[in-house]
């Protein structure tokens, strides 16, 4: 920092010296009862400049240690608005640490991601190549295929939650016409494994994205299919109550322990079904839940092991003006 240059934001207080001053001389200039020194007033002037350059002196040196001090350790500012701008800096650290922490887990949860998902997908490959030199079984074939497309589904659909924003189209949609198509694409399933589908309801008609909700709900009955076993049986229902929409699915399966049961939504998890019964990404139940909770809905479970598992997808009530005209138009 040069002295000129700190002599440009130092301005105020010259041009206060000089007001004063000028006020000053002014007075005494005016006062009748006095005659006007010249001499003392040079003198007065150069005492005051005198007093006013060494003040600037030292507020020069003192920013110049505070300037070298900034990048090496804390100080003390020198004004208010540095106070200030002090304040706000370390803020912006703070934020932009934050913000570098946030990328940093998102890069690692990825990448982690990433890995198991190649573990997972080289099960199915593995097996299709056994097949391929065995008398090959067309339902084992096609089991295997449907889990490598449930778990490329899985890797685009992770891969899309930072944009979800950019690729959504809400709408009125049928649950159970969604759902049924879903059953449908898994009836081979449902016929090898002699599991029975129950459909208790006709319609539920809610607002969302038709293609993120068939990815949920195929998550969800993917999710009952693995865990039911032989001869089990799977419930779909809807219930419409004056808080909310609800669309269910229970299955017959072998449960969730209750200390499992609060996180299996979160990114990974797979608990003791997952490790015991079948192996498993833990990312089916957290993509759902988490492309639920970004179109407006949530999923809730209750479960009892060896008995049940019940998931319920929760919409709101219809609230878009648009949809709600369209659909008494519809009628």
């Amino acid at each position: 920092m040069t002295f000129l240059r700190y002599l440009t934001y130092e301005k105020t207080y010259i041009y206060l010296y000089l007001a004063v001053f000028l006020i000053s001389a002014a007075v005494f200039f005016t006062d009748s009862n006095g005659g006007w020194a010249w001499g003392t007033f040079f003198y007065a002037f150069a005492l005051s400049s005198i007093v006013l350059f060494g003040f600037l002196l030292v507020r020069y040196q003192q920013n110049v240690r505070v300037v070298q001090r900034m990048k090496s350790e804390d100080y003390d500012t020198l004004s208010l608005e540095g106070e200030f701008a002090k304040e706000y800096i370390d803020e912006l650290k703070n934020r932009h640490i934050r913000e570098m922490n946030q990328i940093q887990n998102r890069q690692n949860e990825h990448y982690d991601f990433i890995i198991a998902w190649f573990h997972e997908i080289k099960t199915p490959i593995a097996v299709l190549r056994l097949l391929q030199q065995t008398d090959m079984d067309a339902n084992s074939l096609r089991e295997e295929i449907t889990k490598i497309e449930n778990y490329i589904d899985q890797a685009l659909y992770y891969a899309k939650l930072d944009s979800f924003n950019q690729d959504y189209d809400i709408q009125n949609c049928d649950m159970i016409q969604i759902t049924k198509e879903i059953v449908k694409a898994h009836s081979k399933t449902f016929f090898s494994k002699k599991i029975r589908i129950n459909m208790l309801s006709d319609s539920l008609i809610v607002q969302s994205d038709p293609k993120w909700l068939q990815f949920i709900v195929n998550q969800l009955l993917t999710n009952s299919l693995k865990y039911t076993e032989l001869g089990g049986e799977i419930t779909i229902s809807a219930f419409e109550t004056p808080q909310e929409k609800q669309w269910l699915i229970r299955d017959s399966g072998i449960g969730i322990s209750q200390k499992d049961l609060p996180r299996i939504f979160n990114r990974g998890f797979t608990g003791e079904t997952g490790r015991t019964y079948t192996k498993s990404t833990g990312m089916g139940l957290y993509l759902a839940q988490q492309l639920s909770n970004k179109l407006g809905h949530y999923i809730s479970c209750k479960s009892e092991v060896r008995e049940f598992t019940q998931f319920i997808i929760h919409f709101p009530l219809d609230s878009d003006p648009y949809l709600i005209l369209q659909k008494i138009h519809d009628e």
